[in-house]
């Protein structure tokens, strides 16, 4: 462990330096100088080193002017008057007197030189790149000159200077990028910082010595390489990066809004999502404080109270992931051939040959059989590597033993890293898996030996769900899913109620959002920016409602950015359940009461199956048969377990159960209807419950459950409504049902005096036999004693033959359907949270 290890537990000195190292987004403006230098005063340590950036857009400003330069463009010199006005002006708002004229000095010899190698450049029309360095490394001149005297005016007793990295740094350029030359550094380190140096160096970043003496540049992110470098040639006790962040994300932000900081990750962990796409450190930042063991924090100059991420040779925690990160901008060149199988030699000459056409190579898939390799390169060199893969294979192509060289374009990789997925099994599982019930499709993997990151290669076209996905998936943000509601009447109103109860809980106790962003009726619709605030949506529907389009309620339900959507149907109607194998197949998934998909044609039943297939949705329907009651799950629990399911039977509406359950004889069947109607227990025509059709359907959906492939017509449903009855007005079809009340009572009588009750029943066997009528049971019998208004099936099978298993409760009413939706929005969450299969 690390000496710089606060984890270490053993009671250490600290090194007596501290480093900081400021970016031109922290320097742009004087009163972002302030800023820098209180947070550099706030600290106070004997010996502080301040590694600076240009000011911001300074650099590409100074190249700018050796591109004039080149094109003999003598515009050159009004540019840098115009910088230099620039840069005094900010001077000037920071300091006067003798420290401003002597800094403004400084830059006018400074512009003098430049001047005139734009002059020479001018002249040759040409700026070679040691010129392009000179006038580049300006810009950190200026900052850190400009940095030490506003410490120095400010608290001149911290003993600020300025430290030119030029006379500190060496390098020697090499075919990997500047290596540090450590010995000469080391000695120029002690000549300008002694031992006994006190106060605050204030360095330039980004610049350097060459073998030579000459200058040259660290390249693009230098600055952070420079205080990388200062930290371990001080032997510093940490290195503070200071950014516009709070620290390195565990993803995008821009592309993941849920991203959160990562408190503590090691070296690998940084340089593994730096390498992918991690912008606030870049991974040759981190290697001569990897090995010196110098912990670096990544901070926020507008934030600074934060603590910002950690990065050290150890996390001190046990998550498997830490972030997940994506490049984009690649394409994919495929090698494939049988020829390729067991010849040696096949990756070395595809290798060879993207080398000398300076092709760099992101990614490398090879299946073990060898018949092909894949490798992600960026896109705009995609045809190149291409063409030099053909030429260098194309004897091999002409003979047939290499069958294509192929490039796909607009794709992504995403990766998860984190030290903890080594020899952890299933994170490959979860990964791949959450990508799958996202409905993104993976085109390449790759995974190194150290187990410390696992890439993915997908269309560019979702990677933002990708990555949404994967970082809930991994539980670093909250598993969000994305509702659409259409229905808002009397069940989809009582669930948004239950919802707005219990979606805080949820999300605090289980990391699920359920997101509801999408409220439709049948012809309005209202669709909210981030989420629908459901303690006030209807009056919210009622001031910003639109009409509705149910393509755009669709889009918006299933927005890219958010992997996860599901569209809950709460209405009776056709047209909506018509839509449900095209929202299926398009990845979102349904919950519905709504039995019109379920018991209607069933070729386009068998069809939301093969959608929901190909869409990898999933589609839920609990509350068809018996609003929360578990009857169709208790039916699927008993197939999937091997049960011999012989006989389902039961009395499947609450209307017609209350209807039997009251009707004594004593009270006319008509006037029982009526009063039934007027409390709210039969829907507002009555016959509706009357003809059967519900229960009808109810059947038809438990029949199918079993592998029957039944219609509605296919089997007797008892009419309770006459025939001479059913065409007429509502008020007209009551009167006239007192015309019948002898009938019903000669069926009850009969009934009473055979010791039975009359109720009305489904009947299922599995030999396909079904009906729907009036029937008559025994006193004793379990359909004989319920309340008012209970469901209850009975089960007979080879498991429960002498005692058949019974689902008995409340089977209608709005507050328990929307509980039974609530309860299969529940279940299609933690299915999509755990992956467990259905």
């Amino acid at each position: 462990m690390s000496p710089h290890d606060p984890d270490d537990g053993a009671a250490v000195s600290q090194a007596p330096w501290k480093v900081h190292k400021f970016g031109g987004s922290s320097l742009a403006d004087a009163a972002c100088f302030r800023r820098v230098a209180d947070l550099v005063l706030r600290d106070e340590e004997d010996r502080a080193g301040v590694v600076v950036s240009a000011m911001g857009g300074m650099t590409d400003a100074l190249l700018e002017l050796t591109s004039l330069a080149e094109r003999a463009d003598v515009g050159f010199n009004e540019q840098l008057a115009s910088i230099g006005e620039r840069y005094a002006a900010t001077a000037r708002e920071l300091l006067d007197g003798d420290e401003l004229a002597a800094l403004l000095d400084a830059w006018a010899d400074d512009g003098e030189g430049i001047s005139d190698v734009l002059n020479a450049a001018a002249l040759v029309r040409s700026a070679p790149q040691r010129s392009q360095d000179v006038v580049a490394g300006y810009g950190e001149i200026w900052s850190a000159r400009l940095l030490a005297a506003t410490i120095r005016s400010l608290a001149p007793q911290r003993k600020p200077t300025f430290v030119d990295a030029r006379m500190l740094i060496s390098v020697r350029e090499t075919e990997l990028g500047p290596a540090v030359l450590w010995d000469r550094s080391r000695k120029a380190f002690a000549e300008l910082l002694p031992d006994d140096f006190s106060g605050i160096a204030v360095v330039t970043g980004f610049i350097a010595s060459d073998e030579e003496g000459l200058q040259t540049t660290l390249g693009r992110n230098g600055s952070d390489f420079s205080a990388a470098i200062f930290a371990a040639l001080s032997n510093a006790s940490e290195l503070n990066i200071w950014t516009d962040v709070d620290g390195v994300m565990s993803a995008d932000p821009r592309q993941v809004p849920e991203a959160r900081v990562i408190s503590r990750l090691t070296y690998n962990e940084a340089m593994e999502l730096a390498y992918f796409g991690a912008k606030v450190i870049h991974p040759q930042t981190l290697g001569p404080v990897v090995d010196n063991g110098i912990p670096v924090f990544i901070r926020n100059t507008r934030n600074a109270a934060h603590p910002g991420s950690r990065i050290g040779p150890n996390a001190g925690d046990g998550e498997p992931i830490k972030g997940i990160t994506a490049i984009s901008g690649l394409a994919i060149v495929n090698l494939e051939g049988a020829g390729m199988i067991g010849v040696p030699g096949t990756a070395e000459r595809l290798f060879e040959s993207l080398h000398a056409a300076g092709v760099s190579v992101t990614l490398i898939s090879q299946a073990s059989s060898e018949h092909s390799i894949c490798i992600a390169v960026p896109e705009g060199l995609a045809k190149r590597a291409r063409d030099v893969v053909r030429d260098a294979f194309a004897e091999e192509l002409d003979s047939g033993q290499i069958a294509s060289v192929e490039v796909t374009p607009s794709q992504s990789i995403l990766a998860v890293v984190g030290d903890g997925m080594s020899g952890t099994p299933g994170v490959a599982a979860r990964f791949f898996g959450t990508l799958g019930r996202a409905g993104i499709n993976i085109r390449a993997i790759a995974q190194g030996s150290t187990e410390r990151n696992i890439s993915a290669v997908v269309d560019s076209e979702h990677v933002t769900r990708a990555l949404r996905a994967t970082h809930s998936g991994f539980y670093l943000s909250a598993k969000t899913l994305s509702i659409g509601l259409i229905g808002p009447g009397v069940v989809g109103g009582a669930l948004l109620t239950q919802l707005e109860a219990e979606a805080g809980r949820i999300l605090s106790e289980f990391n699920i959002d359920l997101r509801v962003r999408a409220i439709a009726r049948s012809t309005t619709m209202l669709l909210g920016q981030r989420r629908i605030e459901l303690g006030g949506w209807s009056a919210e529907y009622d001031q910003a409602a639109v009409p509705l389009d149910v393509d755009a309620f669709e889009r918006h339900v299933n927005p890219d950015h958010l992997p996860h959507s599901v569209i809950i149907d709460c209405t009776a109607s056709d047209a909506v359940a018509a839509r449900y194998a095209g929202w299926l197949g398009r990845g979102i998934h349904v919950i519905t009461p709504n039995k019109k998909a379920f018991s209607g044609d069933f070729d386009y039943y068998r069809s939301l199956r093969q959608s929901a297939r190909a869409g990898s949705a999933h589609y839920f329907y609990e509350t068809t048969v018996g609003a929360a009651l578990p009857i169709v799950g208790t039916l699927r629990d008993l197939i999937h377990t091997g049960d011999e399911v012989r006989t389902v039977q039961g009395i499947l509406s609450g209307t017609l159960a209350y209807l039997f359950n009251v009707y004594d004889g004593s009270e006319p069947f008509s006037a029982i209807v009526r009063k039934a109607r007027d409390s709210g227990y039969t829907e507002p025509d009555p016959r509706d419950d009357l003809s059967g059709m519900d229960v009808a359907r109810k059947l038809t959906i438990l029949a199918r459950e079993l592998g029957q492939p039944v219609e509605i017509g296919d089997f007797p449903v008892e009419n309770l409504v006459p025939e001479a009855l059913r065409d007429l007005e509502i008020d007209d079809f009551l009167a006239g049902l007192e015309d019948y009340d002898d009938a019903i009572r000669a069926r009850y009588e009969k009934a009473r005096d055979a010791g039975r009750r009359l109720r009305y029943l489904a009947y299922l066997d599995a030999d396909g036999s079904a009906r729907v009528g009036l029937d008559a049971v025994p006193d004793g019998h379990a359909f004989s004693n319920i309340n008012l208004t209970d469901n209850i099936v009975q089960f007979e099978t080879a498991r429960y033959s002498a005692n058949p298993l019974v689902v008995q409760g409340p089977g209608a009413g709005p507050e328990v359907t929307a509980g039974g939706v609530f309860g299969d929005l529940l279940r299609l969450a933690t299915f999509l949270s755990s992956g467990d299969d259905l």
